[in-house]
Formats: structure tokens, C-alpha cells, sequence
């Protein structure tokens, strides 16, 4: 496979499967289930493959993905779902999958036939819903590996590809760890009993892509918009008073946007998903987004400029008769960015992006070697977890 290939955002994944399934041939989708010790990507990291020996995504940096394509293509031919599994730690120097190749761990990759019961994964991830995908591994005698169900938090219900009610399942011990899975995004192995029967299933959560918007119209929009599509981010530009022409100047945007600063809350969707980044160059521009990004609660609002100039915002905000409380403040970061010592449009893009990241996956920004955790946060989950509440 080809650099390009291997290094898409998540989201293009995603959207490379929905393409699949309306397409010709048999695809097979690799999906890492488990993992134990250390490896480059954790359980839920996907990898499509085509009937033309390539594939769309990454689940190492490199080291298998050659070695799925071969294992991908005996899937195509059986129609069978298959969990192959690669040991990392092997001590022996021979052994291709040993010492050298980057990793120090056992990684399980379920290899299935990609078909029509994988869309509503898809349909629910791009239209903004969270679900998590349920997905035999180990059924006992009451199910066969590769059966499916969907698990929505937003109305509790367990359902299998075809809408119906998925009645036959142990919904009682799935809903808790498949809607904390969903909410997080994560992915995680869990057994439970079904009966007399021991049914190990994956729970792959698709948490919907959160938003970032960005107001302005500048060539400093631009990398902006280049890294956060990269980082799974559904990215809005807005413009206002409609002078340059959106479309050809950010084509990575998956929305564009033409309003003015006062009709910013009716035009915009705002909610506890979206983060935003204001960087109009415009005094009064940014004061009547700020106020409307501020009066939606959302969680992140960057603002370009210098601490003074946010500061003479506000006195302009209470000469107006409105003030805001810590709370509502707390959210604001200007200067927007985090401190990495770049000052190139690119770098401070970068720094931007990071910043969102970072508040985005609740982290307080620091050297990885500083960090006694693993790198990628471990999940957890019993089958006795309650739902999280709707």
C-alpha cells in the first residue's frame, strides 16, 4: 500500500467504507479487537482493503499491513470472518514478527467481508449519532462470528443492521460498557454470559466527529483547516459579507458558510461538540462571534490576537451592558495556541490544532516523557457497567 494511503484522517476511512459498500467487488474490512502490551494503534483502528491488493488506513505503522492484504484476500475467497493474531514480543530474531519491526505486543485483527450490515455504522457516524457496533467473536451456540448489532445511546436501544429489534441479544449486559464505549469513541473486548453460553463479543464505539469552525476568511485559515481535517475534525469555515470565494480558497472545509456576525447563532448549529477558532483580523467581527459562541456554551473558543486586545473586548462587551461570569470565560483561549516556539503560518496552525486537540480529549499539553501512563489510554469495560445516562 501505498504513504497515502496508509496515513488518511479516521473520518476518510469512514468515508472510504461508505463509498465501498455502494460500490462493485468485496472489500474486507481489518479491524483491530485487541490488544495487549504496547502497539502502535489501539482496539477500533481500521484498515479497508480491495479486491485490487491495496488498502485504505492504517492498524501498525507498517509493519502488517502487507501481511493483512494476503490474509484479506483468503477472506474475499471463504466469505468467512476471521481473527488472526500477531505477537510482537516474540523473543526470537528469526521470526518476521519478533524483534525489530517497533512494537511490544499481542494485537488481535478481525478481517470480515465488508457488507450491508456495517451501514449503519457509517450512516450514524456522518449524520452526527453516536452508535456502537456490536460484533460477535466468539458466539458459543447461539451465535456465529461476525453477527451484528448496534447499540444507540441517545434512545437505549440495541438493534440489529436491518432496524429490527435485536431481541435474541443479552441487551441487559451490552447496554453498559456499548454506550460508554460509544460516548468515548473507544473500542474494547468483552465477555459475558448468554445462557449457558459464553459470548465474547468487540464493541467498536463511533462516537460522531466533533466540529471545529473556524470565522474568517484569511490565507492563516487555510493550514488551520489542512491539519484539523487531518485530525478528524468536521471542519466549517465561515465567511462573512461574501467577498472571497470560499470553495476555492479551502477546499479541505467540509462545510462553507457566508453569514454576517450578528446572525452567527441562527445560522450555526452550536453545541457541547463544536470548537471554535475566531480569527476575522476584525475588532467588531470577532466581539459579536465571541459574544454568540459564549451565549451557546461551547466548550473551546480560540481567539487570534493578543491577551490586550481580548481584554479591550471586554470592556467593550461592558460598555454594552454585558458581562460574563468565570465560567463562561473559562473557555475562552487567547491567544489561541499552544506555546511551541513557531512562528510560520504552518507552525502556528499546527499549534492552534493542538491546542483544540488537546482540550478536545481533556489533556493538559506535556512531554510524553514525562508521562508514567502508557502512551494510549488503556479501556476497560465490564459487562455489568451501567448506560450512561440519556
Amino acid at each position: 500500500m501505498t504513504q497515502s494511503n496508509w496515513s488518511v484522517p479516521e473520518t476518510e476511512v469512514v468515508q472510504q467504507i461508505r463509498d465501498r459498500l455502494d460500490g462493485d467487488g468485496i472489500d474486507v474490512l481489518a479491524t483491530i479487537v485487541d490488544v495487549e502490551g504496547n502497539a502502535y494503534r489501539r482496539p477500533g483502528a481500521k484498515m479497508l482493503l480491495d479486491e485490487g491488493g491495496s488498502g485504505v488506513g492504517s492498524i501498525t505503522a507498517g509493519c502488517l499491513e502487507d501481511e493483512l492484504l494476503a490474509v484479506g484476500e483468503r477472506v474475499r475467497e471463504t466469505g468467512e470472518p476471521e481473527v488472526v493474531t500477531y505477537d510482537l514480543m516474540d523473543d526470537d530474531e528469526d521470526d518476521v514478527w519478533g524483534l525489530g519491526v517497533g512494537c511490544n505486543g499481542v494485537i488481535e485483527v478481525l478481517l470480515e467481508p465488508l457488507t450491508e450490515t456495517y451501514r449503519p455504522a457509517v450512516e450514524a457516524f456522518f449524520g452526527g449519532r453516536d452508535v456502537a457496533v456490536v460484533t460477535v467473536l466468539d458466539g458459543g451456540e447461539t451465535f456465529t462470528r461476525g453477527d451484528r448489532a448496534y447499540y444507540y445511546p441517545d434512545t437505549g436501544s440495541l438493534e440489529l443492521p436491518d432496524g429490527a429489534d435485536a431481541s435474541g441479544w443479552p441487551i441487559d449486559s451490552l447496554a453498559g460498557p456499548a454506550g460508554e464505549l460509544a460516548a468515548q469513541g473507544k473500542a474494547g473486548t468483552v465477555s459475558l454470559r448468554d445462557g449457558t453460553d459464553e459470548l465474547t463479543v468487540f464493541i467498536d464505539g463511533l462516537a460522531a466527529p466533533k466540529e471545529l469552525v473556524v470565522f474568517g476568511t484569511g490565507h492563516d485559515v487555510r493550514p488551520v483547516t489542512e491539519f484539523a481535517t487531518k485530525n478528524d475534525f468536521r471542519v466549517t469555515v465561515v465567511g462573512f459579507r461574501g467577498a472571497v470565494d470560499l470553495a476555492e480558497r479551502f477546499p479541505e472545509a467540509d462545510r462553507l458558510v457566508t453569514t454576517s456576525p450578528a446572525a452567527v447563532g441562527d445560522d450555526l448549529e452550536l453545541d457541547d461538540r463544536t470548537y471554535a477558532v475566531v480569527m476575522t483580523h476584525n475588532f467588531v467581527d470577532d466581539q459579536l462571534t465571541v459574544e454568540s459562541l459564549l451565549d451557546a456554551g461551547v466548550p473551546y473558543v480560540g481567539i487570534m490576537g493578543p491577551r490586550e486586545r481580548f481584554d479591550r473586548m471586554l470592556e467593550a462587551f461592558e460598555d454594552d451592558g454585558r458581562e460574563f461570569g468565570e465560567e463562561e470565560l473559562s473557555s475562552v483561549y487567547t491567544p489561541v495556541g499552544l506555546d511551541l516556539g513557531g512562528g510560520s503560518p504552518f507552525q502556528i496552525a499546527h499549534s492552534i490544532v493542538a491546542e483544540v486537540l488537546a482540550v478536545s480529549n481533556d489533556r493538559t499539553p506535556r512531554h510524553l516523557k514525562s508521562r508514567e501512563d502508557p502512551i494510549h489510554e488503556r479501556v476497560d469495560v465490564e459487562s455489568d457497567a451501567d448506560p450512561p445516562a440519556q
